[in-house]
């Protein structure tokens, strides 16, 4: 009888030596430390270029992106794999991890062929705007996209695929509280996705406002909020530097000749924004790091009166913030403004994190953070590095000889191009039905005239593009991930490296993003909090992998169109 007990004695420490060891490859909640975070935070940052979190970081805090390059996951070659790289390209690719083809958002406008008339992303005249004195106020509006829409009515119609929100909200039954704040309606619309709610500012009130897509009324904290009147906290301030100008990278260089001067708020510090009641008031808050700020408000409100992350039920927030694109276009990348307010941008980050700390604990949280797309420098400051840059004028197109002499050869007397709205040609297609013209063949024709105009690199037909009749090269694959076959245009172009359109209707920027040059597709991937531990990752990934990530990490299916795998570097921590 004893030997029988030492041999089941033996049995079972072989069985528990045995268990433990097959266990031991097998990640659990327990023994990796990442329980299921109570609220993933998405934070998406409108035209932080890949560079620019560790650019000043000298000089910034540790709360805030100091907090996530030193404790996240930081994948320090990340890029967007779509040719258009305009803000609700980028914001649908990150929420749905979709390209373009498959998300329908090609572009910030694309022309409607039904209605012939120019479609701003988001639109949607079912659902107008909560607040019906909020509506878009074109006189003061400057964001030239924005400017294009038919209606003041808001909502993700146009998104064609889910995003992780929609699909955390479905794998909870509708438990899952999604939500996502911006300054720009499109950052806000794209980022809550279908089920979940939008928030995002009124330039027109100084508000933050919704759609009857989402709400029938405001919640009572919206309305409490608003009455407090945040914008007008700024009336009769100046965005001043942040520290002493001569501890600035670009602080001889405040005054360029090619930054953009609003009214009063001009081009050097200190940056009046008015008395409040100006023309342009609410617009200059967001030429400036008063529009994150004011974001960040609204998003520590939301987190509060919504309860988000207070059970066990994963809760979703989308913040953008969206100064940095506003700077950007206004002051250009490499400018004082831009990086004071980068400066700023990193203590408001500080300030979002310490209060997600405070109301959600960092451990419950799985923070991401990345860019819609990144920037170009402004031509005249490359050219005083010896680098050839200019801007393009497209509008002049329909009238070169080359174009002309097609006009002869096909037989169309009137304007062969019918607009041209980036990157997309749209030809007069009526015309070329009405000759009995090849679509093709015209299309063809222009693409190839077009490459000959100064400041082309490449112009690409739909139909090659739709027939599969283009070179296997990386610049066309990231054209095909761009191309919709019923909302691109004829033509899709691509501009010579550091050339770009800066004239929007009268309005002349610094510098335009929309390429697909790398200076544009580059941009952060940080994912941090919930008990990742640091790894900086050098090998290129791309940013529809964001999505079906955070799909992994949470359970849920991965978004209808997601093209990106896991990200391996956090998703073996985490055991997937």
């Amino acid at each position: 009888m004893r030997r029988f007990n030492h041999f089941r004695l033996a049995a079972s420490v072989l069985f528990f030596l045995t268990a433990s060891f097959l266990l031991a490859g097998c990640s659990t909640e327990a023994d990796t430390g990442h329980n299921k975070p109570k609220l993933v935070l998405q934070i998406t940052v409108d035209q932080l270029r890949g560079d620019l979190p560790g650019r000043f970081l000298e000089r910034m805090g540790t709360g805030g992106f100091r907090y996530l390059l030193d404790n996240g996951v930081v994948y320090a070659d990340a890029h967007h794999a779509h040719a258009n790289t305009e803000t609700i390209v980028g914001h649908a690719t990150l929420a749905t991890g979709a390209h373009p083809a498959a998300h329908g958002l090609i572009g910030n406008v694309w022309f409607d062929r039904g209605s012939g008339k120019l479609t701003y992303n988001v639109e949607d005249a079912q659902y107008p705007l909560l607040s019906a004195d909020a509506d878009v106020d074109k006189d003061t509006e400057i964001d030239p996209t924005q400017r294009l829409a038919r209606t003041d009515g808001r909502s993700p119609a146009s998104i064609l695929v889910s995003t992780f929100g929609d699909e955390l909200a479905i794998h909870t039954a509708g438990q899952a509280k999604v939500f996502a704040v911006s300054i720009k309606d499109r950052g806000a619309v794209s980022m809550a996705g279908h089920a979940g709610k939008a928030f995002w500012f009124s330039k027109k009130t100084g508000e933050f406002v919704s759609s009857r897509f989402y709400y029938d009324r405001y919640p009572d904290w919206v309305t409490s909020f608003n009455a407090t009147k945040p914008a007008q906290r700024y009336a009769g301030e100046k965005w001043e530097l942040l520290h002493d100008r001569d501890t600035y990278l670009f602080g001889d260089k405040d005054d360029r000749p090619w930054e953009t001067a609003i009214g009063e708020f001009g081009r050097v510090f200190p940056h009046p924004y008015g008395d409040g009641g100006g023309k342009y008031f609410t617009t200059l808050l967001t030429l400036s790091p008063a529009g994150d700020e004011l974001t960040l408000e609204f998003a520590k409100e939301l987190i509060k009166e919504e309860d988000l992350g207070d059970d066990d039920v994963t809760d979703y927030l989308g913040v953008s913030f969206a100064s940095t694109d506003y700077v950007g276009h206004v002051f250009g990348p490499s400018s004082l403004e831009a990086e004071d307010n980068l400066l700023r941008l990193d203590r408001t980050l500080a300030q979002l994190f310490g209060f997600v700390d405070d109301e959600v604990g960092l451990e419950n949280t799985l923070i991401v953070l990345s860019a819609d797309h990144g920037g170009p420098e402004v031509p005249g400051q490359l050219n005083e590095f010896g680098l050839a840059a200019d801007y393009v004028r497209p509008e002049e197109w329909d009238t070169a000889s080359g174009i002309a002499n097609l006009k002869k050869r096909f037989g169309i007397g009137e304007e062969l191009i019918d607009t041209y709205f980036h990157p997309y040609v749209y030809l007069n297609r009526a015309a070329i039905r009405e000759r009995g013209l090849s679509q093709a063949d015209v299309e063809t024709a222009v693409a190839e005239e077009i490459t000959k105009f100064k400041g082309v690199a490449l112009a690409v037909s739909s139909t090659a593009l739709m027939t599969g009749r283009v070179p296997n090269t990386e610049m066309t694959r990231v054209i095909l991930n761009n191309f919709h076959r019923t909302r691109s245009g004829d033509v899709f172009v691509v501009f010579e490296p550091h050339w770009f359109i800066n004239d929007f209707d009268g309005l002349k920027v610094a510098a335009t993003h929309g390429s697909p040059w790398r200076y544009d597709t580059f941009v952060p991937i940080i994912f941090a909090g919930n008990g990742l531990k640091p790894k900086t990752v050098y090998r290129r990934v791309d940013t529809v992998a964001v999505a079906s990530t955070l799909a992994a990490l949470i359970g849920t299916k991965p978004p209808s169109a997601a093209a990106g795998g896991v990200l391996e570097e956090v998703g073996h921590q985490w055991g997937q």
